[in-house]
């Protein structure tokens, strides 16, 4: 059987890897255009803020590795550009400009996602990086490295957005955040949100929202960043206002898409052609909590989902309950997490969603350096279930949410949660769990 991959980052090399372990001598392909593979792209702002750290460090696993100790026939610099499905074949260009055609068994689509680069004149401009490739972070390490950067203007206000500002203010450079929209995170509670804009300001990032970029125009001294009622001068633009699927192969192979243009698939990672399966950035998931089809770009999913392929083809088979849209981010001192639906989109699922929002302590009162934690919970009014949580603070965040997805994924109540038997220690929490706290609030508010 030939098993052939779109894509080498963390779909498809966790299904290439799986599927050598579970049946050895499978002829294993994969085509990745770029000549990197399996790499830690969520932690290329951590990188780039220590200027002596090679970026080769977030490679997870070499493309040497695959090649000689796993037996992957990995293909680097191929770019695939058509799927035959009458024929099974993959056809595709290498960086030197010659074509290739692969015929395939299996098929698994992985080819992940882009940034969106607003249509703005000047967005070309030399010193306007962004950030999502493992190359890309290799560029903006390279501009600082040989460039005078004192000031930074990045566009978008979201979790790449927010970690860069940390990263780049770590390296003494003046930053700016500036978007459209007037909400910081529209998704996030209005008082948590408030409390992410208090630590931008009080670690001197200026932020800029509400404000439409009309263009970008290079200058002797670096870049000048064009608003609709001020300029604001730089010598680097990060654009960083999300991402969007790399679902155009499988739309001109006729395969089925669905939310924001991913890739549809079922529970067994298959696309709506049986012997084309699609995983990772570029492919939705159902949400645990509405049984729905969702799109959330983020790692755990996307290993698991290549795992879950290389399942499918080759081991007892797997079924994948869905994703709880589970994040969580750090931008300074500040650690904010999320599960499950906030209330407006409770409420575009048919929910008559309820939010309580509270103020807590990460430990017992008396314990030195307890700080606040907030938390935002919400649950559905006619039937009790917790439908989602939102925490921010300055320690004891990021590992609590994890408590709430497990509850989504178990279907729980509201006051089912409440009598979780959640651990206590004085350094750690108070007696009584923000999120105890926070469901035993919210659970007076629904059924």
């Amino acid at each position: 059987m030939r098993f052939v991959i779109i894509g080498g980052d963390a779909a498809g090399m966790s299904a290439a890897s799986r599927a050598g372990r579970l049946q050895p001598g499978t002829e294993i392909i994969v085509f990745e255009q770029t000549e990197d593979v399996s790499y830690s792209a969520c932690g290329m702002p951590y990188n780039i803020a220590n200027p002596d750290a090679p970026v080769e460090d977030l490679v997870v696993r070499s493309a040497k590795v695959f090649r000689e100790k796993q037996g992957v026939d990995l293909r680097t610099g191929h770019r695939a550009t058509a799927i035959d499905r009458d024929k099974k074949i993959v056809k595709g260009e290498t960086v030197d400009g010659n074509t290739f055609e692969c015929n395939y068994d299996a098929l698994l689509i992985a080819t992940g996602a882009s940034p969106i680069i607003p249509g703005i004149p000047g967005i070309e401009s030399k010193g306007v990086l962004p950030l999502k490739k493992l190359d890309d972070g290799r560029k903006l390490k390279e501009h600082l490295a040989s460039h005078k950067v004192t000031k930074a203007v990045i566009i978008g206000m979201g979790y790449i957005a927010l970690e860069m500002a940390d990263s780049l203010r770590s390296r003494g450079i003046e930053v700016t955040m500036v978007k459209p929209r007037k909400r910081l995170l529209p998704w996030l509670n209005e008082k948590l949100s408030d409390v992410v804009h208090e630590e931008l300001v009080q670690n001197g990032v200026d932020v800029h929202s509400g404000h439409t970029i009309e263009s970008i125009s290079q200058t002797p001294a670096g870049l000048t960043v064009h608003c609709d009622d001020h300029d604001m001068q730089c010598e680097l633009v990060l654009p960083a206002i999300g991402v969007k699927p790399n679902s155009e192969l499988a739309k001109e192979a006729g395969l089925e898409t669905s939310i924001h243009d991913a890739i549809s698939v079922d529970r067994h990672t298959r696309t709506s052609d049986p012997n084309i399966y699609s995983a990772g950035d570029c492919a939705d998931a159902y949400h645990v909590v509405t049984g729905t089809k969702t799109w959330v770009p983020l790692a755990v999913q996307a290993n698991r989902a290549g795992r879950a392929v290389a399942d499918n083809l080759f081991g007892e088979g797997l079924e994948l309950q869905g994703i709880a849209g589970s994040a969580m981010f750090r931008v300074f001192g500040l650690e904010v997490a999320r599960s499950g639906l906030n209330p407006d989109e409770a409420r575009e699922h048919g929910f008559d969603p309820v939010e309580i929002t509270i103020e807590s302590r990460s430990r017992a009162h008396a314990h030195p350096g307890n700080t606040t934690i907030h938390v935002a919970m919400v649950g559905d009014k006619k039937t009790g279930r917790l439908l989602g949580a939102q925490m921010a603070g300055h320690e004891g965040v990021a590992h609590r949410i994890h408590a709430v997805a497990v509850a989504l994924h178990a279907g729980m109540t509201v006051a089912d949660f409440w009598q979780c038997d959640l651990a206590y220690a004085p350094p750690f929490s108070p007696v009584w769990d923000p999120l105890l706290t926070a469901a035993n609030q919210l659970s007076k508010k629904v059924q």
